[in-house]
Formats: C-alpha cells, structure tokens, sequence
C-alpha cells in the first residue's frame, strides 16, 4: 500500500511539473540566448536596514523585498540597454528549504522550489513589490508540489534508474520551466573568521542551469544583503550594471517610503 501510495505522489508531482512548463520559450532576448559556454561575475551590496525598512512598510518578508528589487533591475537594466520589454515577464526559480525547525535530523539536501513571474513589465515599485508578495503568499499556501520545484520532490520518490535516465532530461527542460535562478543562501548570524583573519564580506555565486544566461545569489552577512551575480559572458557582457540597477531599485523604493 506503500508503495502505491509513493507512486500516487510521484504521478501527481509529475502532473504539476507538466502543467508548469512553457511551449512558448520567447522572453527577453538576453535572457534566452544560447549558451556561448563563456562566465562572466559581479557583485553588488544592499543595506540591510533599507530591506527591513521597506519590509516594515510593505508586509511580508525580506525575501519578498530582494525579489521585487531583482525584477525591478532586470526591468532598469533591459530599459537601460535599449532592450524591449518581453511580452510575458520572465519566470523565476526560487529554491526553499524543505527543512523544518527542529525536525529530525536527515543527511543531504531537502529542497524543493517556486516558481515566481518577475513583474518587470509593472512600472510602478511597489505594485512590483505587491506582485511579488501576493505571488510567493500563493505559492506558499499551494505547497512544495506545484511547479518546477516539484522534480526535487519527485525525485525522492523515483528509483535510481529513473534518477539516472531522468536528469539529463530535467536539465535540458530548464529552459521550458523558468528563465532566471534567484536563491537566498543562508549564513550563520555571527561574524565568520580564518585563522584569525575576519571576513569582510562574502558573495555566494550560483551555477547556471543548461540554457540559461543569469543566475542570481543573495546572502545577509555583517548588516548588508551581498548578491553574486553569475551569467553567459556573452548573454550579458555588461552584468556589472545589473548589480548596480538592483542598488538603485533599493534606493528608488527607499525614497518613496515617506510618502507611504
């Protein structure tokens, strides 16, 4: 009965991966464009206070915040580089934990993910930021099995025949399923340190899926949320000014706080 039931799940798990895949694979040119096999970084810091401010204000959580603040510099940096608007804003992955606290101890990792449309079309800051936020609360109340976060899940319950068979084909069917990786990577709450030499900053760096041209990485750590941005050197020669657009986005959304 066991058994039946863990196929059951994994039959549903792969429903709603199905359902959220794209036939339509059109989207920001940059952002779509084949692999050159080239890498390109950058980095760039927020203040953390400025996040938690504009989190007071608006509701919901941090990762709310720097999601908005990642679609509005997307929108910036398109704009800026005379690049049109995609009709369908671009689809984001947003790995979660699924880890509970204080729950049983378990070896690996228990992950599963949203799927989250970046409103970049929205011009407005903080309809961006309300998008954002209604979007991830829906997500949430629908569980880790819905959308492409589901093949963490349905991995769990395939044999290893299927996990050897079935990855290639999960890795080449990223493009079909979201366009972007956006991950928070957590990091103790106390100042890290090597042989006693303090670090100073630290920015995690996020590997590109197969046919994908932007990974973006955000971790909080000694009072400033610090981003790494990795991308297709190619794709987008010009990332630095990515990490500046996402700085003026916290800016712009600071400057209309007192009018809120």
């Amino acid at each position: 009965l066991g058994r039946i039931e863990d196929l059951g799940r994994a039959f549903g798990v792969g429903a709603s991966l199905v359902r959220a895949s794209r036939l339509d694979l059109r989207g920001a040119p940059a952002l779509s464009a084949s692999s050159s096999g080239t890498r390109r970084l950058a980095t760039a810091d927020l203040d953390l206070d400025a996040v938690q401010r504009i989190r007071r204000v608006a509701g919901g959580t941090s990762n709310d915040v720097l999601l908005a603040v990642v679609a509005g510099a997307l929108r910036r940096w398109m704009l800026e580089r005379g690049e049109p608007l995609p009709g369908a804003d671009p689809r984001a992955l947003v790995p979660v934990s699924r880890r509970r606290p204080g729950g049983a101890a378990a070896t690996g990792n228990r992950l599963s993910a949203y799927l989250l449309g970046l409103p970049v079309s929205e011009p407005d800051p903080w309809e961006r930021l309300r998008a954002v936020r209604g979007a991830m609360d829906r997500n949430k109340a629908g569980g880790p099995l819905r959308g492409a976060g589901a093949v963490a899940v349905l991995a769990d319950q395939l044999p290893s025949l299927a996990h050897r068979f079935g990855a290639p084909l999960a890795g080449n069917a990223a493009r079909m399923l979201f366009d972007v990786l956006v991950t928070s990577v957590p990091l103790p709450r106390s100042a890290l340190s090597l042989a006693g030499c303090p670090l100073r900053a630290l920015y995690p760096m996020a590997p590109l899926a197969r046919g994908q041209s932007l990974a973006v990485a955000l971790t909080t750590y000694g009072g400033k949320v610090q981003i790494g941005l990795v991308a297709d050197g190619k794709a987008l020669p010009d990332l630095e000014r990515l990490g500046r657009c996402a700085e003026d986005e916290v800016a712009e959304l600071l400057a209309l706080l007192p009018a809120r």
